[in-house]
């Protein structure tokens, strides 16, 4: 297949699953108690235990649970209550189609953070990732999978990693801004050196790391937490970023790879450098540092990013101009359909818009190459 434009970070989220995945898919003992589609009188609703969770199936007029935005496919004239566009691959398809837009990478829900019993967390990640293999089979060269991994237990996530290898699904996520291990922390080391060994990339997508947001409650629509929730979002991979770069994971590891998901481009060149003057400082006082830990870097922060990590982005003016500090192979463009955010249907203009002082080269690596070559899109 001829590629012209990947998209690097969409979604496939709760509302838009099979009604029976899970219940259709975790080993019998554990079915009563996994997630579930039950109808309600505002709808029908997933359920897990006695909780509430997301309406399933998508319906107009839901802007608040999107801070005041409309779904994308609401925007698209294509929203039908009841029809799973996402994970339907002839629809899903066709939207792409719709948008120019050659190949997907679909990230998924955040559902297993829901479920508090750790052993029934693992079993629906596992019931998940067998879906997503399946449905991404349906067109393997069109469709990229994302695969759930746990974020409360690295040992359990370097498994689950080595598992998706063998099914074939090429990248997970790590909801990294809202793990309670610091991922500088050598628990994480199991996890850095099973996707290292497999090659299979990392997605740090964001979700979670706020301090003072309130996520529900009666002031979660307030109109200024919900602007400081959504504008503040894609910066909350800072820590993440340099945990895995000061650690020494990328150092010990240097075939891990990282994406940072959604985040945005136009704060990496001011972080990359501000690592860097931290790293020249800690240069500077060698005896304090043998006397504690020694430093674990052989390079500076900046050279680790240029080899090992990725980011994405949808519109990003500040940080297209900079291309050339990020480097233009470190860079992914993506849509992040079907969500509020998203440039769907109308990328293409989107894309015009901020590409238009970019070179061609470097215009077909940010919305081709780079990860056409990252996921092995041949």
């Amino acid at each position: 297949m001829e590629y012209r434009i990947v998209s690097a970070d969409d979604h496939i989220d709760l509302q838009w699953l099979p009604k029976d995945l899970w219940q259709k898919r975790v080993p019998a003992q554990w079915r009563e108690r996994s997630p579930r589609v039950a109808d309600t009188p505002d709808g029908p609703y997933w359920f897990c235990g006695n909780d509430r969770w997301d309406a399933w199936g998508g319906r107009k007029g839901a802007a608040g649970a999107m801070g005041g935005r409309r779904l994308a496919l609401e925007r698209g004239g294509v929203l039908e209550p009841g029809v799973l566009r996402p994970t339907t691959t002839a629809l899903r398809l066709a939207d792409m189609d719709r948008d120019g837009v050659d190949a997907t990478v679909m990230y998924g829900p955040i559902v297993p953070l829901l479920i508090k019993d750790p052993e029934l967390r693992k079993v629906c990640y596992r019931a998940y990732n067998d879906w997503l293999a399946e449905f991404c089979a349906t067109a393997p060269e069109r469709l990229v999978g994302v695969g759930l991994i746990p974020i409360d237990d690295p040992k359990s996530a370097a498994e689950e990693v080595r598992y998706l290898k063998r099914i074939g699904v090429r990248t997970c996520m790590l909801l990294a801004a809202r793990v309670e291990t610091a991922l500088w922390e050598e628990a994480w080391e199991p996890l850095w050196a099973a996707a290292s060994e497999t090659g299979i990339p990392i997605g740090f997508h964001l979700g979670g790391g706020w301090r003072t947001v309130a996520v529900s409650g009666p002031k979660a629509t307030d109109p200024g937490n919900m602007g400081v929730r959504v504008s503040t979002s894609p910066m909350k991979m800072d820590e993440a970023l340099a945990a895995v770069i000061f650690s020494g994971a990328l150092e010990r590891n240097p075939g891990l790879k990282i994406v940072l998901a959604e985040t945005g481009i136009g704060w990496l060149p001011y972080m990359l450098e501000r690592m860097d003057d931290t790293y020249r400082k800690f240069l500077d006082a060698p005896d304090y540092w043998r006397s504690q830990r020694p430093l674990a870097l052989n390079m500076t922060p900046s050279a680790y990013f240029q080899r090992q990590v990725w980011a994405t982005f949808q519109t990003d003016l500040a940080g297209l101009r900079l291309l050339d500090t990020l480097g233009e192979d470190r860079v992914m463009w993506a849509s992040d359909y079907p969500h509020a955010d998203s440039t769907w249907p109308e990328s293409k203009r989107a894309i015009e818009d901020n590409f238009k002082d970019i070179g061609a080269a470097a215009r077909r690596r940010v919305l081709c190459d780079n990860a056409r070559q990252l996921y092995g899109l041949n």
